[in-house]
């Protein structure tokens, strides 16, 4: 038996080092701000407060030195300089002193030029303007690729959802298969009151325009515009290939009822407003890249993980050929919430502007192929209103036969003489569906088609 070493013997470990990051002179990154809006704003405060902390893990000191408003006599309730105010925009952009331009002033023109004449001058450029990307994407990747600078828009999609980044750097090298989501607040509060507490659309829109989660016009919510445009960037950052806003097939949320609210429930799924986007095919021959894009009312089983994203909140489901499912939750709106967004990229473009690199471009991407609607599979949901006597469900169900739609189930309920039915279908293609529907608004026996929702599920395509 061998003999310990004595204890007083025994070779200790060195003492451990404690490393901390002392910024003596931390450099300066100077920002120009285009737009002191809610988001605009929401941006200044955030940077305030959070500039010591970004100073300290990063060596940065983010700085901003150019504000271009509308007005500058306008009262911000901002601690700011009133001397780095302008009227004049395009001044913010020639400013020697600024490194990066933030762009929150929202729309086309004059935010299109101005994001082009910056990157051109060699300057990155974070936006939130989901119109501008979902439009002219394109040519302002093209643009930032051609002077080897960054152009961020995480802000853009999902409020302060950390989304773009992962799918642009941690998914890059993944094969993205479809990309589903929740993707406007305004629309999943209205159903969701729909839903839990029973409102009618009316009031519960009414609500969401007092909490401030709806605009005093509401049709670029309500009606799937907005949602389409971000579907647009979505569709484009996961595919590499470029889809515009307009390519979106969209419908709204203004046309669901308590009714359908009801059935869904009874039927074991939830009403959300979906984005969809799904790699058809691609084509390595010519670098063609097809795609299904739309937005729509989805009837969404009660288990998907989709169906108890409620409020404002968003939620997006990717799926992968390695990764499997990933889903991203969060705010989806809010000043502050869409700052925070703003300042995650901000501080990505200081940082590769500091190290003289630029991030993971999305470059001179081709034009997808977006496969019309007609040409997309999906399982329906069929309300009708019919008149109660004999044949009439033969008939109907004949129609769907004819048209090659298969029903998975049915349910009736009595009305005096007239009767509600309501199918779900087998996946079919958009436009046998909208055949069949065509001539069951023929028949003399239906007084109506009341509703027509996509479902997805197990059945889907």
């Amino acid at each position: 038996m061998e003999a310990s070493a004595p204890r007083g013997n025994t070779p200790s470990k060195p003492p451990r080092k404690h490393y901390r990051v002392v910024v003596d002179s931390p450099l300066k990154i100077g920002v120009g701000l285009l737009g002191c809006g809610i988001v605009g704003s929401s941006v200044v405060r955030l940077l305030d407060d959070r500039r010591d902390e970004i100073i300290k893990r990063t060596g940065l000191d983010l700085e901003i030195v150019s504000i271009g408003v509308r007005s500058v006599a306008r009262d911000r309730h901002l601690d700011i300089d009133p001397s780095i105010l302008t009227s004049d925009a395009q001044s913010v952009i020639d400013n020697s002193a600024v490194d990066v331009i933030v762009e929150v002033i929202g729309g086309i023109e004059p935010a299109r030029c101005l994001v082009l004449d910056a990157l051109a001058a060699g300057k990155p450029v974070v936006t939130a303007n989901k119109e501008l990307v979902a439009n002219h994407g394109a040519e302002l990747f093209a643009a930032a690729d051609a002077a080897g600078v960054d152009l961020l828009f995480e802000a853009a999609v999902a409020g302060g959802i950390p989304l773009m980044r992962p799918m642009r750097k941690s998914l890059i090298g993944e094969s993205v298969t479809r990309v589903m989501g929740i993707v406007n607040g305004t629309t999943n509060y209205i159903l969701t009151k729909m839903s839990l507490e029973g409102a009618g659309y009316a009031d519960a829109l009414s609500e969401a325009q007092r909490l401030g989660y709806a605009e005093r016009d509401p049709t670029a919510d309500v009606e799937g515009f907005d949602a389409g445009a971000k579907a647009a960037i979505l569709a484009t950052t996961a595919f590499g290939a470029h889809v515009v806003a307009g390519d979106v097939y969209h419908e709204g949320i203004s046309t669901i009822t308590r009714v359908d609210i009801d059935f869904a429930d009874r039927l074991g799924y939830v009403i959300k407003l979906l984005a969809i986007a799904e790699r058809v095919s691609s084509s390595d021959e010519n670098s063609t890249v097809e795609v299904a894009v739309r937005v729509h009312p989805t009837m969404v089983p009660k288990d998907h993980p989709l169906a108890s994203v409620n409020d404002s909140f968003n939620a997006v489901f990717i799926e992968g050929e390695a990764v499997g499912e990933l889903m991203f939750y969060g705010r989806g709106a809010g000043g502050m919430v869409t700052a925070s967004a703003v300042l995650g990229d901000l501080i990505d473009a200081a940082s590769h502007r500091a190290a003289g690199v630029a991030g993971t471009p999305l470059g001179d991407l081709p034009r997808a192929l977006v496969r019309p609607i007609d040409d997309i599979a999906s399982a329906f949901y069929i309300h009708l209103e019919v008149i109660d006597r004999p044949g009439v469900l033969a008939t109907v169900a004949s129609i769907f036969g004819d048209h090659g739609v298969s029903i998975r189930s049915m349910e009736q309920e009595g009305l005096g003489d007239q009767a509600r039915i309501v199918f779900i279908t087998h996946a079919g293609l958009e436009r046998d569906v909208q055949s069949t529907l065509s001539m069951l608004r023929d028949l003399d026996s239906v007084r109506s088609v009341l509703s027509v929702l996509r479902v997805i599920g197990d059945d889907e395509v």
